[in-house]
């Protein structure tokens, strides 16, 4: 039996009631399987006797020895009197302040001789400790006696996570009572062949050495053992998703993901595109950057592929297995090869009514692009999804771009407007705050296909909302929205009028998926949670660009930014200030704590007041936030675009969508209250331009180990791929992708970050077994 399948509740222990089976409950440990998975979160080693002289020599703050009690003492008073053990090993003395436990007093008299487990430091000159434990050995006697015997007790201890009512001494001993009851005849998850070929251990092994290993190396076996399990089963799940939805697996390595965007002359770049792209390139002031050329040609392949035009040849004689009656006897591609003929070109050719021509062979895929385009803000990410959009539109299909935020959609549905609309597209807008009338038209038009792209926030996924033929789903800054909300576009495509018509040519195909991150994945990330995504990364970005220039300010100093924001004003410049709040209470200098102990924050709108008539009087000053109905929101940003407003203070609203290449500074105060995500995208809006441009950020006094943290890495790089794997370091995969809420990543025992060597290899054996099956 494998130990996934031990489902029987721990209640069927002895010794475990009602009550001791609902703390275990808030471990969330409720059957043989979760607890036997319930491994420990570090390890005290007992294994070696020290002393008290030489834990102080040491400074380890450690002991394991033999010692005496030699005197009892009582401190504090009424509810609060405590007890104290005096307790000598011969080699120095250490006082035991027993909190809650004057019941030591009767177990531990004084003369007893015990063995003594603590935790100690120096205080008022002491030597103490508050976390100790006592086994007793003998009543009494000379303690120079047993100074020759080994020390009870002497193991490695597994030390586990805990809650109110449950000791480390309970928690061990249900997961031995039930190891012994359970484990035998417990099956291995890891296929044979690689457990020897790695040097892992038996499941049954592991779970033993993990919770009672013998040494300290055995314990690191078995973590390494199923750490390994873990990853590999995680791995090979993904791959066997990336076959069944893309027919193929993705790169096992991002450096391999990579190496495949080779560049391509603009020469080979434009004969590969369909007739809108070729289009909108001709429209273009500039030249795609190289990457920019290499992830549309990979992408254009793809999406090729979606609609049959793939690199397997076609199977000939094979039925269509597509979950809808047979339209007629035609030949099923898995990703047909159509000798490089172009989308739409001779032998595939639409009818007028856009269907596929009578007679004629319509290509058959239920495989789809599953692509992460990751790029650092600026790079033109926005770009490369307009050309992906094209080539499916191209095909017949219908587009969708959802933002997180109106302000952002509303700027990409501004630009597709401006650079698609030329090139025959028809473009739509659409967010939860069109009125009825026009929504119910919009939403019309949307069904019959007469709209190729609608842009807009999570009103795109409305119940309401049904598309003709959604062919290609695309989520801009992917981690703001949940695994459901992405899995809820997609479903839209699935759920369309083209896919639901079981007599339509040609038959449902998967949506195809591109999700965009202007903050760089973490390889560690890109290899796990985006393990099934081909990862397709721009390096290069706009030539012109000149990296920002960051400065730290502590608060009380921000004079010194706001000079320098005023010598760029007076060049013709215009600048950001943002803070972390709307409003709030404004004090003069640092920010401390109110009455309630919170934290004050710096609001938007009054220092608005205080930098509109005290700081810049001369220049006009705008206020920027959510609060702000949408209308005003988009006049204020436009006169902004239009340098009628030249300093503009705001909220994190202007995280992502504005783009002002005039604006050459980013004031951030109270910088240490924001993510490293959110600061690294708030200096993104400066730097768009030519002109070297600036970012000032202005931390607070009481500023924490973490802040510090985050200051220094803004400070030291405008690298978004090492901002990114600080940010994975500092924050934890969940938030990050925004997966915290979905349950994926909480691995049992694996750490993303402290692990990766382990998952590229898990990774490696993962692919090649689903690759071998693939081939048989």
């Amino acid at each position: 039996m494998h130990l996934s399948e031990l489902n029987n509740s721990i209640s069927s222990l002895a010794g475990i009631g009602a009550a001791k089976q609902a703390l275990f409950a808030r471990l969330n440990v409720f059957t043989i399987s979760d607890l036997l998975q319930f491994y420990p979160r570090d390890y005290e080693d007992r294994t070696q006797k020290i002393t008290i002289a030489q834990s102080l020599q040491n400074n380890t703050g450690k002991i394991h020895t033999i010692a005496q009690i030699v005197a009892h003492d009582w401190f504090g008073y009424g509810r609060m009197k405590t007890l104290k053990l005096i307790a000598t090993d011969g080699t120095g003395t250490v006082e035991l302040a027993a909190f809650g436990r004057a019941f030591l007093e009767k177990t531990h008299p004084v003369g007893q001789i015990v063995a003594l487990s603590a935790k100690c430091e120096v205080k008022f000159g002491k030597y103490q400790s508050t976390s100790f434990e006592l086994e007793k050995i003998s009543d009494g006697g000379r303690l120079a006696d047993f100074a020759g015997i080994a020390v009870p007790n002497s193991r490695v201890l597994p030390i586990y996570p805990l809650t109110e009512g449950l000791t480390n001494k309970i928690v061990s001993k249900t997961i031995q009572a039930a190891f012994k009851q359970f484990s035998l005849g417990l099956e291995n998850d890891l296929p044979s062949e690689i457990i020897e070929k790695r040097n892992l251990l038996s499941k049954k092994e592991a779970i033993r050495a993990i919770h009672f290993p013998k040494t300290m190396s055995e314990a690191i076996g078995a973590r390494n053992t199923l750490v390994f399990e873990e990853l590999f089963l995680f791995q090979k799940t993904l791959a066997e998703r990336a076959i069944a939805h893309r027919g193929k697996l993705p790169k096992i390595e991002i450096g391999s993901a990579e190496s495949e965007q080779r560049q391509v002359s603009i020469e080979e770049f434009e004969s590969k595109l369909s007739t809108r792209q070729k289009n909108l390139l001709a429209r273009l002031p500039f030249k795609p950057t190289p990457d920019q050329m290499s992830v549309i040609t990979l992408m254009n392949e793809d999406i090729d592929r979606n609609y049959g035009f793939g690199r397997e040849r076609p199977v000939r004689g094979k039925t269509c297995e597509t979950g809808f009656e047979r339209v007629s006897e035609k030949l099923c591609f898995e990703g047909g090869d159509f000798k490089g003929q172009s989308p739409l070109g001779e032998g595939v050719a639409k009818n007028a009514s856009g269907g596929w021509s009578e007679g004629e062979t319509y290509p058959f895929s239920h495989f789809s692009m599953r692509t992460l385009l990751q790029g650092d803000v600026g790079s033109g990410k926005t770009l490369v999804s307009f050309f992906a959009a094209l080539r499916v539109i191209d095909y017949g299909g219908q587009v969708a771009l959802m933002a997180p935020t109106e302000l952002l959609a509303r700027q990409h549905a501004e630009n597709a407007a401006k650079m698609l609309e030329a090139v025959g597209v028809s473009v739509a807008y659409l967010t939860g705050n069109i009125k009825t009338k026009g929504r119910d038209n919009l939403l019309s038009a949307l069904k019959k296909g007469e709209i190729n792209l609608v842009i807009g926030t999570h009103a795109l996924f409305s119940k309401n909302v049904q598309y003709h033929d959604l062919a290609l789903a695309i989520i801009d800054e992917q981690h703001r929205f949940g695994v459901m909300q992405r899995s809820a576009i997609l479903d839209k495509g699935r759920t369309s009028v083209v896919a639901t018509d079981k007599f339509a040519q040609p038959p449902f195909r998967e949506p195809n998926l591109l999700m965009m991150s202007a903050t760089p994945i973490p390889q560690t990330l890109a290899l796990t949670v985006f393990g099934d995504l081909d990862v397709r990364t721009i390096h290069t970005m706009p030539q012109g660009r000149k990296p920002v220039t960051t400065y730290l300010s502590k608060a009380g100093n921000e004079r010194n930014a706001y000079e320098a924001v005023r010598k760029e004003l007076a060049a013709g410049h215009q600048a950001y200030f943002v803070y972390p709040a709307i409003e709030g209470n404004m004090d003069s200098g640092d920010f401390g704590t109110d009455s309630f102990g919170k934290q004050n924050l710096k609001s938007a709108e009054e220092s608005f007041n205080f930098l509109q008539t005290q700081v810049y009087p001369n220049y006009k000053c705008a206020l920027i936030h959510s609060k702000i109905d949408e209308e005003t929101q988009n006049q204020i940003l436009q006169d902004f675009r239009d340098n009628k407003i030249q300093v503009l203070v705001a909220t994190t609203v202007v995280e992502v969508g504005v783009d002002v290449p005039n604006a050459t500074c980013m004031v951030i105060e109270q910088a240490d209250r924001f993510g490293l995500a959110a600061l690294h995208q708030l200096r993104g809006r400066v730097g768009r331009g030519s002109a070297q441009s600036f970012c000032f950020l202005i931390y607070r006094s009481n500023i924490t180990e973490n802040g510090i943290a985050r200051m220094k890495a803004l400070h030291e790089t405008t690298d978004g791929f090492k901002i990114a794997e600080e940010d994975l370091r500092l924050r934890g995969p969940g938030e990050i992708t925004g997966t915290a809420q979905s349950g994926d990543l909480e691995f049992k025992i694996a750490n993303l970050a402290r692990d990766e060597k382990i998952m590229k290899e898990a990774r490696i054996e993962a692919f090649s077994i689903i690759s071998q099956e693939e081939a048989d």
